[in-house]
């Protein structure tokens, strides 16, 4: 048998252990620049990192379920091209269940209920769906078991069992392991635990219970469906469009008029909103990286070209060319791998930023999001690569010295300038050219910003509180008995000392209040009567009160006209200038079309005849932050009354002091009424706006990663610089000696960088200004105004040349301070 040797002779160990520490003394004698290039490093990768990370948990894999390529919400569109959830009928859903191209089908709706039975209540959200739901998911419980088709057999009321989510058992039960088998009480109905979800399990988006529901209760949430294997999208839409048709003909106002199916994937609303900005922001990292590969390259070149003589040396004595390049390989690999290390906990500290800054309404907030194995290996690859890139070329420089050449100190240092004048000019023009990038999206980003902040509101949502009132079922079943509660539950409110105003308002909460109805004009028929439409609002007569919103004509109805459900109107500017560009609108009258009438809605009994338009109020935004002001109608909210309506509330102090207090006041009328959710300020609602929160996001990083960018370029810029003053020592102390002045000095050094600077910022002035149009849309410009897009470039221009000068001054201000008989020494 052949005995087995270690591949590595002990001298080999030997050697390496050698380099080792001989790279280490070299890096703790020169601390400033090992400090330099290990930073660069670690903030591009660290800022690579973390984006990828998000990136890879919110784009690649947001769900944790199987066969995620084959699920997909039923959706519909309407002819104005919204797409929205299907609301369908227990017959309808039995019928769904024999379409050819589904292969499980999932329905659901969202809901909040209360935990009874303790000391105290506690808001929970439910998810109610029938027993399909986690088997078409295939996701195994973390305790436990899942909801089955038996928990919610057709024809029967469902079991009473509930299946906690991660969260809501870590927060409410401490993660008691032993949870399985006890009870809950939601609503004073016990439900018996069967299980307890896995931590990143996303569907519901936060959700905190499982219920089953039984399939014939009409459900006002949506449907998902997984396809068979090989059936397009556009092969379900087809199949599933005349059953659509049937249903839209047999129940007209449970569907938008002439809707078609637009199936989509389960992912297609995640990478439709955040793919672009989450794609831009990588870029922007990307660019980062280069420029910090580029910077440590500067520097290592700078270094490598000094120790020209050091390497002379060693040649001369003995050292072979491979021992050369393992020793200067041997410091770039443990630059590298510091700089990775120290990015990995930049990452893991940046991530947290990331996560805290994306907006919430664009993805599920139980997705996971952390720095996982392929985060991991694309880190190390990435040091592997900037360690090839930056320590290769300098190590196969050394490799060879020309002896005889280097051991004379003069030609040595004119050689290495030479040598290396043209690698530091492009790296140098590089940097500046991806600096100018990066500075000119960051300031369309912050324009955008800035533009939408400075939107005219057309109301004020300072200290304005919004607090949800559901109603559980069977309670308050009729029109005026629910009226007189909801007044009841306001006046209540108003009560409180530190309240200005309590309005009520259903669906009208700004910025996206209130929802698209279909209306005519009397003795002004509409020549597309398909496409009038206007946002639709439920108020009462202090709605515009409590939102400071002005009213310009007319007047807003009575207490007493609310109680008896008058048919009244008000109408905006914009619906007024619309539909009656000449004269006043006052005194005309409008119907609501295709009002519903589901059990649990009450209509008042003239709720469906012609309401007089009694007043015109000011334009406010009701489309989001980033779109102009739609046509809008206000009618009195005892006109439809919901399972549930929404109270607007003015405080004189901070809002947030008053949530108890709020609440106590709501226990006051009805001690087992819960407020919907978190009680939330209208200032909150804009900032989870999802372009408010997209463009905060955009604005801050690239902010951020500009000024990371701009410090990167001008540390390379110095580093090449002061390479050049030192290699030209001889020669400046030279035209001193001759005469000449200390500004001709510094202009020969600030000339010598200003070519790589100019070429940098006219490549980067090329790219900014060819790229208009897509660094428009990339930053997410979509409030229709105008980028002052080249004089943003021009401004990053001038920003770029005065850095550059300052990292100039410096090298030049110690070239034009060389002493003479000092550099003619020097060697």
């Amino acid at each position: 048998m052949n005995e087995f040797r270690f591949p590595f002779k002990e001298t080999d160990l030997v050697t390496l252990l050698q380099d080792i520490r001989y790279a280490f003394r070299q890096l703790h004698n020169h601390l400033g620049f090992a400090l330099t290039a290990i930073l660069s490093l670690a903030l591009g990768i660290g800022a690579t990192v973390s984006v990828f990370s998000v990136i890879y948990g919110v784009l690649l894999h947001p769900f944790p379920y199987a066969d995620v390529d084959r699920l997909a919400n039923l959706s519909i569109r309407d002819q104005k091209g919204n797409i929205s959830d299907a609301w369908f009928s227990g017959q309808q859903l039995r019928e769904l269940r024999n379409v050819h191209a589904f292969e499980n089908i999932a329905s659901w709706r969202l809901g909040f209920l209360e935990i009874t039975g303790g000391e105290i209540p506690e808001n929970v959200r439910a998810y109610f769906g029938i027993g399909e739901t986690f088997p078409t998911l295939r996701v195994p419980p973390l305790l436990g078991r899942n909801l089955g088709p038996s928990d919610s057999p057709d024809g029967q009321e469902p079991q009473p069992v509930a299946v906690l989510h991660y969260r809501f058992w870590q927060r409410h039960f401490n993660g008691d392991p032993a949870i399985i088998g006890k009870t809950l009480e939601l609503d004073h109905k016990r439900y018996t635990i069967v299980g307890v979800t896995r931590p990143n399990f996303t569907e519901g988006w936060g959700t905190d219970v499982y219920l089953p529901q039984e399939i014939g209760n009409p459900l006002g949430g949506g449907v998902m469906v997984k396809l068979r294997p090989g059936v397009s999208l556009a092969a379900a839409d087809a199949e599933m469009q005349p059953l659509l048709d049937r249903y839209m003909h047999e129940r007209p106002l449970d569907f938008p008029k002439n809707a078609k199916v637009d199936i989509r994937l389960l992912t297609w609303e995640i990478t439709h909103n955040m793919g672009s900005t989450l794609y831009l922001l990588f870029g922007a990292v990307a660019m980062l990286l280069a420029i910090g590969c580029s910077n440590v390259s500067i520097l290592l070149l700078a270094r490598g070209t000094a120790r020209q003589h050091e390497f002379a040396v060693r040649a001369a004595v003995g050292a072979g060319s491979i021992r050369i390049v393992r020793q200067l390989l041997t410091e770039s690999l443990m630059l590298a791998l510091t700089g990775a290390v120290l990015g990995v906990m930049l990452a893991s500290r940046l991530l947290v930023v990331i996560i805290a800054w994306l907006p919430p309404r664009l993805f599920p907030p139980d997705v996971a999001i952390h720095i996982n194995l392929p985060v991991l290996l694309f880190s190390v690859v990435v040091a592997l690569l900037t360690t090839v890139f930056f320590g290769l070329i300098p190590a196969l420089q050394m490799a060879k010295p020309e002896i005889s050449r280097v051991m004379q100190s003069a030609t040595t240092r004119a050689a290495g300038s030479v040598r290396g004048k043209r690698l530091h000019a492009m790296l140098v023009a590089a940097q500046i050219a991806l600096t100018m990038m990066l500075l000119t999206v960051a300031g369309a980003a912050i324009e955008s910003f800035i533009h939408i902040l400075r939107v005219p509101l057309g109301y004020n949502p300072h200290n304005v509180v919004s607090v949800g009132i559901p109603l559980r079922e069977n309670t308050y079943t009729n029109w005026q008995a629910r009226v007189n509660y909801f007044e009841q539950l306001r006046a209540s409110i108003a009560a409180l000392p530190d309240v200005i105003s309590a309005s009520i308002t259903t669906g009208g909460t700004p910025p996206g209040g209130g929802w698209w109805q279909r209306f005519d004009l009397l003795g002004k028929p509409s020549l597309s009567p398909e496409s009038q439409y206007a946002k639709f609002n439920l108020i009462d007569s202090d709605y515009f009160r409590t939102l400071q919103t002005p009213l310009l004509e007319g007047r807003a109805w009575t207490p007493a006209e609310i109680a008896h459900g008058t048919p009244l109107a008000i109408v905006n500017q914009t619906f007024a200038r619309q539909y009656f560009p000449e004269g006043s609108i006052l005194g005309h009258s409008l119907k609501v079309l295709d009002l519903r009438n589901d059990p649990g809605v009450w209509n008042a009994p003239e709720a469906s005849g012609w309401m007089q338009i009694i007043g015109v109020v000011a334009d406010s935004i009701n489309d989001g932050v980033d779109q102009p002001t739609r046509p809008a109608m206000f009618v009195p909210y005892s006109t439809q009354l919901w399972m549930g309506t929404q109270f607007l509330v003015r405080t004189r102090i901070a809002p947030d002091s008053l949530q108890n207090s709020i609440r106590r006041q709501i226990a006051l009328v009805n001690p087992n009424q819960p407020a919907f959710g978190a009680i939330a300020s209208l200032e909150k609602w804009i900032r989870d706006e999802p372009v408010w929160a997209r463009g905060r996001l955009i604005s801050a990083l690239f902010a951020g990663f500009s000024i990371l960018a701009l410090i990167l370029s001008a540390v390379g810029l110095y580093s090449v610089v002061s390479y050049s003053v030192a290699q030209r020592t001889n020669e400046f102390g030279i035209r001193i000696a001759l005469g000449a002045q200390k500004s001709d000095v510094s202009k020969i050094v600030l000339a010598s960088a200003g070519i790589s600077v100019g070429l940098g910022v006219l490549t980067g002035l090329a790219l900014s200004l060819g790229l208009h149009r897509f660094i428009s849309g990339w930053v997410g410009n979509t409030t229709n105004h105008p980028l002052t897009h080249p004089l943003i470039v021009l401004s990053v221009s001038l920003l770029l040349v005065v850095v550059a000068v300052m990292a100039c001054l410096m090298p030049a201000r110690r070239a034009s301070s060389v002493d003479p008989m000092t550099a003619l020494r020097c060697d």
